[in-house]
């Protein structure tokens, strides 16, 4: 199991520097940026100079990297805050990011198991087929189409919700009640994903759990159908659940580009289109970076949480 854990980590840095190369590359080639500040042009000259912006791609990337291995430095934003720190302009948008995924997640995941358990007790019934309907609705229509739906009628026809999320200034902070109230529509518009998800891969494993031969030597045992449902089928259907879960944890940092992008969130998923837009390309790399980190580390802790919930299928596991 040790030598596996380590295999997948080396592979996942690899395949991220992998990644950092072809982007850092393919940026280096597009147009240079001007400089836009006269009054600070020989402070920009010197931080370009410094980041090797005078010298072969090879050696400004050798740069790039002695900088993020030294002192975590992602460079400088030449747009979008001039001159500011990378580091700095990621972590001012990283809260309501984590804070709209978090609260999304905690509202999904219950849902979404609770109607899969539903439909899995009720198979085959008209409970079973409304939420499989349901289900499939919400898995085919992308969620950006759910944001325009939740805007026009439960923002601007009944006007319970703001259309876009609140600034700071304005509500006081993150974690004030006007502040949620205006997180309330892209929350919704994040989560009906997750619970057609979820509910949809529940009600399959625990279907299957539910006619398994374990299932009726519980029942000859003398247990009723909720203790043997509850003790021993739903135990087990949570084994190939909990990894889902655990990755959609994974995943909060990273946010929706565009969710955020519709409901004026101030997060990471703004960010990383704003940094297209106006080519502020040590954000983009930043921002890449930070996305590509996160989806390999969450498919590794994946990987991992099956042999942690179920010593069965261990590697290198004594038979």
């Amino acid at each position: 199991m040790a030598k596996y854990v380590i295999k997948r980590i080396l592979l996942m840095f690899f395949t991220l520097f992998v990644i950092m190369t072809v982007c850092f590359v393919l940026v280096k080639l597009l147009e240079p940026n001007e400089i836009l500040d006269v009054t600070q042009a020989e402070r920009e000259e010197a931080i370009r100079e410094a980041l090797g912006y005078n010298k072969p791609i090879l050696v400004q990337y050798l740069i790039y990297w002695k900088n993020i291995l030294t002192s975590f430095n992602f460079g400088v934003s030449f747009k979008i805050e001039y001159l500011g720190s990378v580091n700095d302009v990621i972590r001012d948008r990283l809260l309501p990011t984590i804070l709209i995924n978090l609260y999304a997640l905690v509202f999904s995941v219950p849902v979404g198991i609770l109607l899969g358990i539903a439909a899995a007790l009720k198979k085959n019934r008209w409970q079973d087929h409304v939420i499989s309907t349901v289900v499939m609705l919400f898995v085919s229509v992308p969620s950006f189409v759910y944001a325009f739906i939740l805007q026009y009628f439960l923002g601007a026809k009944l006007g319970w919700f703001p259309i876009q999320m609140s600034s700071v200034a304005s509500t006081g902070g993150y974690f004030t009640w006007e502040m949620f109230v205006s997180m309330v529509l892209p929350i919704l518009a994040l989560s009906f994903g997750s619970i057609a998800s979820l509910a949809r891969f529940t009600r399959a494993e625990l279907a299957e759990s539910l006619t398994s031969d374990y299932m009726l030597l519980a029942r000859a045992k003398g247990l009723t159908v909720g203790q043997a449902t509850v003790r021993h089928a739903l135990k087990n259907a949570m084994v190939p659940i909990l990894p889902t879960i655990i990755a959609m944890f994974a995943n909060i940092l990273t946010g929706s580009l565009i969710i955020e992008k519709i409901f004026s969130v101030p997060g990471v998923g703004g960010l990383y289109i704003q940094s297209i837009q106006e080519l502020d390309y040590n954000v983009f790399m930043a921002i890449t970076v930070f996305y590509t980190f996160i989806g390999l580390a969450a498919n590794i802790i994946v990987d991992l949480s099956y042999g942690f919930l179920d010593p069965r299928i261990r590697m290198g596991a004594k038979k």
